[in-house]
């Protein structure tokens, strides 16, 4: 191999390939022995791996994307949460099971109106094609409704749905699934399902009562189906945790078809705005349980109710003479009692649904109105937020935060200078922003520190990021959300990268001062390189004083230098360097380092030892990424392995380094690399908090990182710590990691 680059060799479903690098890392070339390889995706890996380095860049290619398209959210949707307008989720039983055609599709139709004519988005959710859709177009509602092949979709229901590619009507549990996965807070229904009468011997239970005990969703119906047992629900839902309010001036419970059932709520909201001020104190105590607002059917349809009763008593008892069980139920009585009271008791149910999405909206939006005033109470100056439980965080990440926007044109080569058809696709990024995600979604509870416009931009990152403490992040009125875009070509090529990050600068000493309590009680803080020189220095001496451990994650190579500019770099604990960003540290200390990178694994760890030696001096332990060739552990020998527990205090030592294999990722399940380097390092500080032994969190680390190759995004929504703990992941094979003594 010539002198200007190293080579790996990575093992890939039995075949090799060779990957070569240039000395700042980047992909030289890529060939298969004995293996014909298509050159368009060769072109593509080859990009792909040019920006490894680049960690702001997000690559969201949701076209190509397999796995994270079961679930599809319409643009409208999308658009009004981006912009933090109110949008009511819809189920679509009712439609493919509810009512008979066309009332199903004018009924549907009338409702989205209604809604939209509150000011909020409707959102129907349903599943078409083995994928969940959250909102559909004019003719999706057309196409469920007249489906004869529908089914009715619970949360049961949805793996088998997906995975078969059919189309269903999602129930009330399935529904609060897609509008939780999709950042809405109300859901309007026409009633839920409940315990079934002799439930108690039959144990038949609606998941709709489950699903409310474990998803925080405000679910706005008529009270129970008739049909159903109303006071063993009730006691159920108790025992679920749920808070069930009647909307209205009592606490009379209603029973769908009738304003009472003769069982009582807990409690009751008034108007739209009580109603919202307790959606948002159950969100906001973060209880994982949802609301159920019981809304009466109005007056002048109530009348019918009597009649209605009698039909339903007689639907029941047929229902049982013919055997019909489970999901069948409620379907069958509707019918049954729809041609018993000659259509009264589906005007009644039209009126009632009417009447909720009237309702349902107006809490939306009052909701809406009021998160939006809490966001401009916080659109000052920097200034730290008050949130009461960020005392609970034992680690701080405090580093940038990006909306990347990926144009890729649609044909070979891009014209400059006029309009080039193309699709445009919008995610979410930043190295401290990405971290945060990953310790998030792996049960952690960190206080991310960054700063953001007040703008749309920020409006949408933060909505995206909600299942994170941003409680510190600065909403800034005078200045934009960090924004990258990067035009490529069709085959993946880069063109242009455009980047406005100036409002990083703004995560100043001044401001991250004002989180000192939640910095000194602390067990971890992690900075990235994105904030300013500054700001690192007075973190390091902040935790030098108390006796903190300080992560620092380079970001490039050209901020890799930044806490070794003066002596802030010896009060750091742990870093995660790649071997061009481990050169810029020793190049800054006055340390000479290589001019060429070397070409052979042995070669390759024997000068990133070399250049790890200078830095152990001072930090407890460093993780160098090394491509395909793995990851390099380097730190206090401890019984066979590398000590990675935080330190209370510096001792002198015997150092060790730990070599681990690159797992396996084949050029066709790459989807993104911006941020594997994230994951492997928020993956691996989750394990250290864990306590978890040194193979556990490297592991943990590795899975995290594949993870995140193969979804679009850079921190996979679908990361969970089942997803990464090593002993639950029987495909993969862990080779004994390879000891090196440092001198």
């Amino acid at each position: 191999m010539s002198h200007n680059g190293c080579a790996g060799i990575v093992p890939c479903f039995g075949r090799k390939h060779t990957v070569r690098y240039d000395k700042f890392g980047r992909l030289n070339s890529f060939s298969f022995k004995n293996t014909r390889v298509d050159p368009n995706k060769m072109r593509i890996l080859k990009q792909v791996s040019a920006l490894v380095l680049r960690r702001e860049i997000t690559t969201c290619q949701r076209t190509m994307c397999k796995k994270d398209c079961l679930f599809r959210i319409h643009p409208s949707v999308s658009q009004a949460m981006a912009e933090n307008k109110p949008v009511v989720a819809l189920e679509s039983t009712i439609i493919t099971h509810g009512m008979p055609y066309p009332h199903n599709l004018r009924t549907a139709k009338e409702v989205e109106a209604i809604v939209r004519a509150q000011g909020a988005t409707p959102a129907t959710v349903g599943v078409i094609g083995g994928e969940v859709h959250v909102g559909l177009s004019s003719e999706e509602l057309d196409h469920l409704a007249q489906s004869k092949s529908s089914l009715k979709v619970s949360r049961r229901d949805l793996p088998y749905v997906i995975s078969k590619g059919l189309s269903g009507g999602t129930t009330v549990s399935a529904t609060m699934i897609a509008a939780h996965r999709a950042g809405i807070p109300v859901f309007v229904t026409g009633g839920i399902g409940g315990v079934h009468r002799d439930g108690e011997n039959s144990l038949d239970i609606s998941a709709d009562l489950t699903e409310l005990g474990r998803t925080p969703i405000a679910v706005v119906s008529a009270g129970v189906k008739s049909i159903l047992d109303i006071g063993r629900t009730l006691e159920f839902l108790e025992t679920q945790g749920v808070c069930v309010a009647t909307y209205g001036q009592s606490k009379n419970f209603p029973a769908f078809f009738s304003p009472q059932s003769g069982f009582r709520s807990a409690c009751h909201v008034s108007n739209p705005e009580e109603a919202a001020k307790l959606i948002a104190s159950s969100l906001s105590l973060g209880l994982q349980s949802g609301v159920l607002l019981a809304v009466p059917i109005p007056e002048e349809h109530a009348a019918s109710g009597q009649q209605i009763e009698d039909a339903i008593k007689v639907a029941v008892a047929e229902a049982r003479a013919e055997g019909v069980m489970g999901k069948d139920v409620t379907p069958f009585i509707l019918q049954k009692v729809s041609a018993l009271t000659q259509g009264k008791s589906l005007q009644a149910n039209i009126a009632l649904i009417h009447n909720n999405a009237k309702v349902g909206s107006q809490i939306a939006c009052a909701l809406s109105k009021q998160m939006n005033d809490r966001g401009l109470k916080s659109q000052t100056s920097p200034k730290a937020s008050k949130f009461p439980s960020s005392s609970d965080s034992n680690i701080v990440v405090i580093g940038g935060i990006n909306v990347d926007f990926i144009a890729k044109g649609k044909t070979k080569a891009l014209k400059f200078g006029q309009t080039n058809p193309g699709s445009v696709c919008q995610s979410f990024g930043g190295v401290g922003r990405n971290i945060a995600d990953s310790l998030s979604r792996l049960g952690q509870k960190p206080l991310f520190i960054s700063a953001t416009g007040a703008d749309s931009n920020s409006d949408a990152v933060l909505n995206y990021c909600k299942h994170m403490n941003t409680s510190g992040v600065a909403r800034l009125k005078e200045h934009s959300t960090a924004t990258y875009c990067a035009v490529i070509t069709e085959s993946g090529e880069l063109s242009l990268g455009l980047g406005d990050m100036d409002i990083h600068q703004q995560i100043t000493e001044h401001y991250v001062s004002q989180f000192k309590t939640q910095l000194s009680s602390a067990t971890l803080v992690c900075l990235d390189g994105n904030i300013p020189t500054s700001t690192i220095n007075y973190v390091c001496c902040f935790a030098e004083k108390h006796n903190i451990n300080v992560w620092y994650e380079p970001t490039d190579s050209e901020k890799a230098c930044k806490p070794f500019l003066s002596d802030a770099w010896k009060s750091l604990s742990y870093s995660s360097p790649n071997l061009a960003e481990l050169c810029t540290m020793n190049k800054t200390l006055g340390v000479k380092t290589p001019e060429v990178l070397p070409s052979t694994l042995d070669e390759t760890l024997s000068v990133a030892v070399a250049l790890l030696r200078p830095l152990l001096e001072h930090l407890h332990c460093l993780v160098v990424t090394l491509g395909a060739n793995g990851v390099l552990l380097c730190g206090e020998y401890d019984a066979g392995t590398v000590n990675l527990q935080p330190r209370k205090q510096k001792r002198k030592r015997q150092l060790c380094a730990l070599h681990y294999p690159a797992l396996a990722v084949t050029p066709e399940e790459i989807m993104n690399v911006s941020g594997a380097g994230d994951s492997l390092a928020g993956a691996l500080m989750a394990g250290i908090l864990l306590g978890k032994d040194t193979d556990s969190c490297v592991r943990m680390g590795l899975l995290a990182a594949r993870t995140s190759l193969a979804s679009p995004h850079p921190i996979a929504p679908m990361l969970t710590l089942d997803a990464v703990n090593p002993n639950k992941v029987h495909t993969q094979t862990w080779p004994k990691p390879s000891l090196v003594w440092i001198d």
